[in-house]
């Protein structure tokens, strides 16, 4: 399985303004023995730990788009959120900033340019229906062949 990597450069270009995936703030994580590839980003959570644990109250929800975001007027770069994640989705660049996803507005550009569609964004009652049929999907085709 080949992985393209194009999200992290499309990050890096629309966050950036520079091509270089290690800017972005989705990171592609690769086991090359297993062909495994997992996209690493913030999950924009419901109760944000990274919210809870920020002494200045910088890290908010956008009304609009319903991201976790981060006002840098007042965040100190103490990075709790980054050490309290579960997901590793709060990163720290190479300035020593702090950054995350930011779901681009609403419309992020990772999803618009995965041509394989390997990354999307939905909202979690579609991703409860999707498990549920593709586990009745697995479950009819066991039934055939017990039939």
């Amino acid at each position: 399985m080949h992985c393209c990597r194009i999200c992290e450069t499309v990050c890096s270009i629309h966050h950036e303004k520079v091509c270089n995936p290690t800017r972005a703030r989705i990171q592609i994580i690769k086991w090359d023995m297993s062909g495994v590839y997992i996209p690493m980003v913030c999950h924009q959570c419901e109760s944000p730990v990274c919210e809870t644990v920020c002494p200045m109250g910088a890290i908010y929800r956008d009304e609009k788009t319903g991201a976790v975001l981060i006002n840098y007027d007042l965040c100190v770069g103490c990075k709790l959120c980054v050490t309290h994640c579960p997901f590793g989705g709060v990163v720290i660049d190479k300035d020593s900033k702090v950054k995350k996803c930011d779901l681009c507005d609403g419309d992020p550009l990772c999803v618009k340019n995965c041509e394989p569609q390997a990354i999307q964004y939905l909202e979690a009652s579609s991703i409860n229906f999707l498990k549920r049929k593709v586990s009745a999907e697995k479950f009819s085709e066991l039934m055939k062949k017990l039939l």
